[in-house]
């Protein structure tokens, strides 16, 4: 089984608001093989001690808080329950005062981050593109709602109130013409059965899918595709999962998936290199980090590209915007361009994580402006 937890965007941007003399983020890999915990509390064991070691070495001497921290860490490691249920990283926040745990899908290298504030941004890594989705495999003989997750077997998911078919979304009228002459629709009718069909399966998922954040891809024949993509109330993704998909299996239909799942995340992209083009022009671009800390203080970023790998050291003026780095990593300082994310998200700007080589000129970060610079 696989569980996973991650924070929204609104979420993570009230968590960088947090101050503390002693911040932890760390970030390791898990399984969600239950049997293989062992071999992650050992690690994250290990992680800790390298957080309280950067704490001492810069002479934090609140052994009462160290104290709590320890103990925090302890009942986690010794929360057999929780181990037996994780994804494939796991993100740990705390201060003296508080713990809290994020199961991501996505694959995490270690992070040991110590400071007066969290660090954030692999969180935001793992809500950018998390390779998830909903597939509807659609057909007048059957429909499944699938949902796919990286690394994990597809699952169907159950939906109340889903037609069987387009025969139990008609009360089986299948077998009549209007006439009520023992004959399959044809035409127009038939069209009109479908367009009924279509309804229904969009009315039964829309209280599954209205808060769901994972795109919705499409595998069915036309012209019943087009029929539930112009009726639908979930926006679903252009390209469609080819073949009837009565003869694909949940597996197929994943594997299927993942290709346009990938064309969508490079598309939009491509979208931001596109705007961020036309942009630039107008003087609305930047890609130095002491222009999009100022930007970020004061509301002005209206998108934003960040290097999910990438720590530059240093610190944000709260008030200005002004940056200083540093050039080593201690408990005292942070990661200027994740105090830039998380100021951005707090004012509305849309945020992505992504790999250096997405962004711009290969920068740190990207940003599309609200106004000229």
């Amino acid at each position: 089984m696989y569980y996973v937890d991650m924070p929204n965007a609104d979420e993570i941007g009230t968590l960088n608001l947090m101050r503390s003399d002693a911040c932890i983020s760390i970030y390791l890999p898990t399984t969600p093989l239950g049997r293989e915990s062992k071999q992650s509390r050992t690690h994250l064991n290990t992680l800790f001690k390298q957080a309280i070691s950067h704490l001492e070495k810069t002479g934090y001497d609140k052994r009462q808080h160290i104290q709590a921290l320890q103990d925090q860490f302890a009942d986690l490691l010794a929360d057999d329950e929780f181990w037996e249920h994780q994804a494939n990283s796991l993100a740990i926040l705390a201060t003296p005062e508080s713990l809290r745990t994020y199961r991501l899908a996505n694959k995490l290298t270690d992070i040991v981050e110590v400071s007066d504030r969290f660090h954030l941004k692999p969180l935001l890594r793992a809500i950018t593109f998390s390779h998830s989705a909903h597939i509807l495999a659609l057909s007048e003989n059957a429909v499944r709602l699938i949902e796919l997750s990286p690394d994990v077997p597809p699952r169907v998911v159950e939906v109340p109130n889903l037609p069987s078919d387009a025969a139990d979304a008609t009360n089986k009228l299948v077998d009549k013409d209007f006439k009520g002459s023992g004959h399959r629709p044809s035409g127009q009718n038939h069209k009109a059965y479908l367009a009924n069909y279509a309804r229904k399966v969009n009315a039964a998922l829309r209280p599954v899918l209205m808060h769901s954040h994972q795109p919705l891809l499409l595998a069915a024949t036309q012209p019943l595709a087009a029929l539930f993509r112009s009726l639908s109330s979930t926006a679903v993704l252009p390209d469609i999962i080819a073949g009837n998909p009565e003869h694909l299996s949940e597996t197929q239909l994943a594997t299927a998936a993942r290709p346009l799942l990938d064309a969508h995340y490079a598309q939009i992209i491509a979208d931001f290199h596109q705007l961020f083009d036309s942009r630039t022009g107008q003087s609305r671009t930047t890609t130095d980090i002491s222009s999009a800390a100022r930007l970020a203080t004061f509301g002005g970023i209206e998108q934003l590209l960040v290097d999910i790998d990438g720590v530059i050291n240093g610190f944000v003026d709260d008030e200005t915007g002004e940056v200083l780095f540093d050039n080593e990593s201690d408990a005292m300082n942070y990661g200027i361009v994740d105090e830039i994310t998380c100021r951005a998200l707090r004012t509305g700007a849309k945020v992505m994580a992504v790999r250096k080589q997405d962004i711009p000129g290969g920068h740190d970060l990207a940003v599309i402006a609200r106004y000229p610079i």
